[in-house]
């Protein structure tokens, strides 16, 4: 019997972590491309470029997944960590979801979900997964819920400091 991730990689699609040697630049791009195809921000590269550089070098920052199909980077993901102390453990949180547009619905993220939450269920001190998302993706809002994920009650507020985008024009 084959495993869930041969099955994947002999169907041309192979999930991994990203490393330094990919290079910052593609996961930068797509980085550029989410928050304009969902927020109508443009991103100033350089602070994206090197924000993406940071985790790729320092994994205490978190990690990138990407999702090749057939040596295509086809989509990509951060997972950063959060401390539960309400639970006495991490939550691992799913951020910059990208997928290239011709490879979406096609299954990759759900397989890329899949490889996320097997690796999180094998480690003892990550207690859960979340993420959020932009109030008016209802694509993505229905992605997340047919994975199994509920929406919570929460809502996310924020004070930045440092404002590197602009409103598309």
């Amino acid at each position: 019997m084959i495993t869930a991730d041969e099955h994947r990689e002999r169907a041309g699609l192979k999930i991994r972590v990203a490393v330094l040697a990919d290079g910052g630049e593609m996961i930068a791009a797509n980085n550029s491309r989410i928050a304009c195809e969902t927020e109508g921000r443009v991103l100033d590269s350089k602070t994206v470029r090197d924000g993406t550089l940071s985790v790729l070098e320092d994994p205490a920052n978190g990690w990138y997944l990407v999702a090749e199909y057939n040596d295509t980077v086809a989509a990509q993901c951060l997972i950063t960590l959060e401390w539960s102390d309400w639970r006495n453990g991490h939550c691992w949180w799913i951020q910059s979801v990208y997928v290239v547009p011709e490879f979406r619905r096609k299954g990759i993220f759900s397989a890329m979900y899949a490889w996320i939450s097997a690796e999180a269920c094998n480690c003892p001190d990550v207690v859960g997964l979340r993420l959020y998302v932009e109030q008016d993706n209802l694509p993505a809002h229905e992605t997340y819920r047919s994975l199994g994920m509920k929406r919570t009650p929460y809502v996310m507020y924020e004070d930045i400091f440092q404002e590197n985008d602009k409103e598309a024009e």
